[in-house]
């Protein structure tokens, strides 16, 4: 049986915001700390940053009047109770929807009303920029998308609005980097984008690891089934040629392919492994020298962290971006 992450709460000495005495991988709670609070909402994202993560991980897609906005699924349908896809609804839109009530978890009027819950991605940076302290936030691109290569493009274009250096890719107390399971969109991006502070996204997500399988007819199958293939074919000739510094298994690939893991850590690149939700898999990406661990529990995971050995690495503990 997996050991669960144990809830820092439970215990008055524990203090997520403490410099751990060795150095250890860096946190990125995923969507915010999402398994507290509705993913991708204002509480989520306050959340993580109370717990003390060094960075937070968001999903961005376009509403239909071009705003990115944090979202994971291409639909409203499962964490709203609106229906339909994002592209086709506007900002105003959205900002009607309840973003949180699924959750069943009431959120604290500290971290706002329920209308205030949906964010887009400059409503994100403000919070970070308000928070003050260094903060890493690494942006996934959501394909396929309607707005195509224009997804990258709105999204490059808002942050050098706001003052992203390219090069750096510093925004004041922010740290960027930029990740897809798209090759295209990753290529894309490294045009414009320092290759130290893009991520390559990679699984080996079968048509029988989706939920919504179910609902496919053959031929859509098998047309899924080759599009995913090519996803994984593209993304590992990206990474073996090593495009870009940064690289993002799930925690299933790690343990399903650890010589792969070692070799890529072995040629310079900072791995970034999802979703690191337990014990048993943060101990297997210790040992490993996996750098960067994105979790939906960051306070939990943080708490783990510094009562843990450290790995075979001894990274610093530092947001990349």
């Amino acid at each position: 049986m997996r050991e669960p992450l144990t809830d820092p709460t439970s215990s008055p000495s524990t203090d997520p915001t403490t410099t751990p005495a060795v150095a250890r991988p860096a946190v990125y709670a995923h969507r915010g700390a999402s398994a507290r609070w509705a993913e991708h909402t204002r509480a989520a994202y306050l959340q993580a940053l109370e717990d003390g993560a060094d960075g937070v991980e968001c999903d961005v897609h376009l509403t239909r009047d071009g705003h990115p906005v944090l979202w994971h699924d291409d639909t409203l349908d499962r964490t709203s109770d609106g229906t339909g896809d994002v592209a086709d609804v506007t900002l105003a839109a959205m900002r009607r929807l309840d973003v949180s009530s699924w959750k069943g978890a009431a959120i604290p009027t500290r971290f706002g009303a329920r209308s205030e819950q949906l964010l887009t991605l400059d409503e994100l940076i403000d919070l970070l920029l308000a928070h003050g302290r260094p903060v890493g936030l690494a942006i996934e691109l959501k394909h396929p998308s309607a707005a195509g290569r224009g997804l990258e493009e709105t999204v490059l274009t808002a942050l050098m609005r706001r003052g992203l250096d390219p090069e750096t890719c510093r925004l004041a107390n922010i740290a960027v980097s930029f990740m897809s399971f798209s090759a295209e969109a990753v290529n894309y991006l490294l045009a414009t984008v320092n290759s130290d502070h893009v991520c390559q996204l990679i699984d080996e997500v079968s048509i029988h690891d989706l939920r919504t399988k179910e609902l496919l007819g053959p031929v859509m199958r098998a047309i899924v089934t080759r599009y995913l293939r090519r996803l994984f074919s593209e993304a590992n000739v990206v990474i073996n040629n090593q495009r870009v510094g940064l690289v993002g298994p799930g925690v299933a690939y790690v343990r399903r392919h650890p010589r792969r893991i070692e070799r890529w850590v072995g040629s310079g690149a900072v791995l970034r492994v999802w979703t690191v939700d337990d014990a048993d898999d943060a101990r297997a990406c210790l040992d490993l020298g996996v750098q960067e661990l994105t979790t939906n529990r960051p306070a939990e995971l943080l708490a783990w962290l510094r009562t843990a050995p450290t790995g075979p690495t001894d990274s610093a503990a530092a947001p990349r971006g």
